[in-house]
């Protein structure tokens, strides 16, 4: 078969891994304030208002929490998800509220590292 250039594509979701999908689904859409879309047993999505790319959680039984920072011998983070905020103090007692842990490292004054109750880092950012 011969190749006739790109194909058309469209990036529709980024897919987290974790024990239990609905919970982290859960843990996001309240932070995020998006909407489930698909809610099956083992895979649940997240799409936000007004379209665009969207948040899956599949069911990985065998899911080791990453380190961060990185650490030898330890499972490392693979991708991280950035929120931008307006108010970092009322972000981080909102996320911590739903479940988030804080990260001890904070590498940036206008970003904070939080771990999801399945322990993805993501980081809440402001704009400076």
């Amino acid at each position: 078969m011969a190749t006739t250039g790109k194909p058309q594509t469209r990036l529709t979701a980024t897919v987290l891994d974790g024990p239990d999908p609905r919970a982290l689904a859960a843990f996001y859409r309240d932070l995020l304030g998006w909407e489930i879309t698909t809610d099956e047993p083992d895979w649940v999505k997240l799409d936000p208002p007004g379209g665009g790319p969207g948040l899956s959680f599949s069911e990985e039984p065998r899911f080791r929490r990453p380190v961060w920072p990185a650490a030898d011998g330890e499972q490392q983070m693979m991708m991280h998800l950035d929120v931008e905020v307006t108010d970092l103090d009322e972000a981080e007692a909102y996320a911590v509220s739903l479940g988030a842990r804080r990260a001890e490292f904070q590498p940036q004054d206008d970003t904070r590292v939080f771990f999801d109750p399945a322990g993805h880092p993501f980081c809440l950012w402001v704009r400076t």
